[in-house]
């Protein structure tokens, strides 16, 4: 892509979301942060990883905090780390994957921002969150039936966001020609 035409699209971008700010949600292993990352260097916005803020803001790890305090602590640093990007100005923000459950977090995500669902299938997921062993859902006996729970209790709720757009076994660099296209054809952000 020449220079022109990276301006144009960028051009166009701006004027598409009146200065919302871009919030990725879906499971973990959807390739959230990988592909906001690289739409943010695209659209040349900043770029927040929701899950690497709370572990600044609480100074440990997330799984320390699931361990030390318990997932209802780490949801509600989670629902305030988040508020705090969607009033930071406009960005690219990569949510943990449980983020939009918590209806306030949804609510503020819906009215500040655009939501992209990055909705990957369960072979996919799985194949990716095999590579770590930092989630802290998955440390039991049996992570696929984890994530077959949380596919069955989460995509009918991810399905509420403006957008969806399919994370595949292909370069990130596709996913984010992929929002690109949906983000420019996308209705609601011409409000």
């Amino acid at each position: 892509m020449n220079r022109r035409t990276k301006d144009s699209m960028r051009e166009d971008m701006q004027r598409a979301l009146h200065g919302r700010s871009l919030v990725l949600i879906g499971l973990m292993g959807a390739g959230k942060t990988t592909v906001g990352r690289r739409l943010a260097q695209r659209l040349d916005l900043p770029f927040a990883d929701a899950d690497h803020e709370i572990e600044q803001a609480a100074g440990k790890t997330i799984p320390d905090i699931f361990e030390d305090h318990g997932e209802e602590h780490f949801r509600d640093g989670e629902r305030r780390v988040i508020a705090r990007l969607l009033e930071s100005g406009q960005q690219v923000i990569a949510t943990g994957g449980g983020a939009y459950m918590n209806e306030h977090t949804r609510q503020k995500i819906n009215d500040n921002a655009v939501s992209i669902w990055l909705r990957a299938d369960f072979n996919l997921l799985m194949k990716r969150v095999r590579r770590r062993s930092h989630r802290p859902l998955l440390q039991n006996a049996d992570p696929e039936a984890v994530m077959r729970k949380l596919i069955d209790e989460r995509y009918p709720v991810y399905a509420a966001a403006d957008l969806v757009v399919d994370s595949r076994d292909v370069p990130h660099n596709a996913i984010v020609k992929d929002v690109i296209e949906a983000l420019l054809s996308f209705e609601g952000a011409q409000q």
